[in-house]
């Protein structure tokens, strides 16, 4: 989403036509992201802002691909959560129960709001034998004032404290591109994806067999791309170079 349909909330070049060409061509597909903060329909009304229709039935956050983890591997657990609407939403959803008293798993995703309470409860609570889970391991966020720290960072401080990795399902982890895959019914030899990021999108879509592609609208330049050991099927300026390919 962000770097490949929109940037600061401004569309970017291709994108209205692409997700438009989408849609005329009955093509399935969903929008991504890592951010957990927002729910579905938030996301759907921030592209729909910009002029990008795209419904909520059609993204697929870090936080709907957790929700959708943990239900599959413990079916109405209970979760301990740091984060925002967007997670805490797709837990409920799949019939979680958030508590802070002795729950089966610590999930931690993007918030604005880290606090020092919240960190010691989640450390206290994996020491106590909460599994630990995490939306994605991004350790910036973007901002227009620059960087700011997100999920991989506050889990590399509980993880330091605790001496317990997490298990995070977001890009570039597979799982989070295969259940998208389940969810629209596709199959990766005949699917594609498209991201700004080499170290999230492309290996992701690497690793989960599909055809990738590298906008240079976002996170990755074309002079960074030798630094990686693998490489994308192609490099476009925007998705405004692929619309005549759907």
């Amino acid at each position: 989403m962000d770097g490949v349909l929109i940037h600061e909330e401004v569309a970017l070049p291709g994108a209205k036509e692409f997700i438009g060409r989408l849609q005329e061509q009955d093509k399935e597909f969903l929008v991504l992201t890592n951010n957990s903060m927002y729910t579905r329909r938030d996301l759907s009304a921030r592209l729909a802002d910009v002029g990008i229709d795209v419904p909520e039935e059609r993204i697929w956050t870090s936080a709907v691909a957790t929700a959708q983890f943990l239900s599959n591997q413990v079916p109405d657990a209970s979760a301990y959560v740091i984060g925002e609407a967007g997670l805490k939403t797709a837990l409920h959803k799949v019939g979680y129960t958030l508590t802070d008293t002795d729950p089966d798993f610590v999930v931690l995703g993007e918030s604005r709001t880290y606090s020092f309470q919240n960190i010691t409860q989640a450390v206290q609570l994996i020491d106590q034998g909460a599994r630990f889970v995490a939306t994605n391991s991004d350790a910036t966020g973007p901002s227009p004032e620059g960087p700011l720290p997100a999920t991989g960072s506050v889990a590399a401080l509980l993880t330091e404290a605790t001496g317990q990795e997490p298990y995070f399902v977001g890009k570039p982890n597979p799982v989070m591109i295969r259940s998208g895959l389940n969810r629209i019914g596709a199959h990766s030899e005949s699917t594609a994806m498209v991201g700004d990021r080499m170290d999230t999108d492309v290996v992701a879509g690497i690793e989960a067999g599909l055809t990738t592609y590298l906008v240079l609208t976002g996170s990755t330049s074309r002079d960074e791309l030798t630094e990686f050991a693998y490489r994308p099927d192609d490099v476009v300026e925007s998705v405004a170079e692929l619309v005549e390919t759907i």
